[in-house]
């Protein structure tokens, strides 16, 4: 039998989406949150899939360190690019993709999730990144990526 539990993370980040041709393509930012879903075969001596304050410490951390308090944008995106690097300080993370919520909730399950619980005995199946309120994207190992609308659409 296997047992799922979610983290829920909030972070801030701006981002904008290269050559989307609408009002997402300007600088904006987002108060995020990241809905981190891991599942486990077994439960330790207490009962847990894995400890709650692991969970937050690995993916809180992650995120703090990298896409927290700075912006998102496609490597492709060289004009965006160069006018964050003119900024002191300058604090900005690269996608291979443009940071749609649905390009976002797939990097943190399929690139930073497995590196992040490595040897913990749990894999993440779920990412769910809420851009907004009304908006959220799904990314899961099980059926492919699900959206809403996005950028307060």
């Amino acid at each position: 039998m296997s047992l799922t539990i979610m983290r829920r993370i909030r972070f801030c980040a701006g981002h904008r989406l290269h050559r989307h041709g609408g009002k997402c393509e300007y600088f904006h930012g987002h108060n995020y949150i990241a809905d981190f879903y891991v599942t486990g075969d077994a439960v330790d001596a207490v009962g847990r899939v894995i400890d709650f304050a692991e969970l937050k410490k690995l993916f809180k951390g992650w995120l703090d360190d990298h896409w927290d308090h700075g912006f998102v944008l496609n490597e492709s995106d060289e004009n965006g690019l160069a006018a964050v690097k003119m900024v002191e300080p300058c604090r900005y993370y690269v996608l291979p993709y443009n940071p749609t919520s649905e390009n976002m909730a797939s990097y943190l399950l399929h690139e930073v999730c497995p590196k992040l619980l490595a040897g913990k005995g749990v894999t993440a199946t779920k990412v769910v990144l809420w851009e907004s309120d009304e908006s959220f994207a799904e990314a899961a190992l099980d059926r492919p990526t699900v959206s809403s609308r996005t950028c307060g659409n």
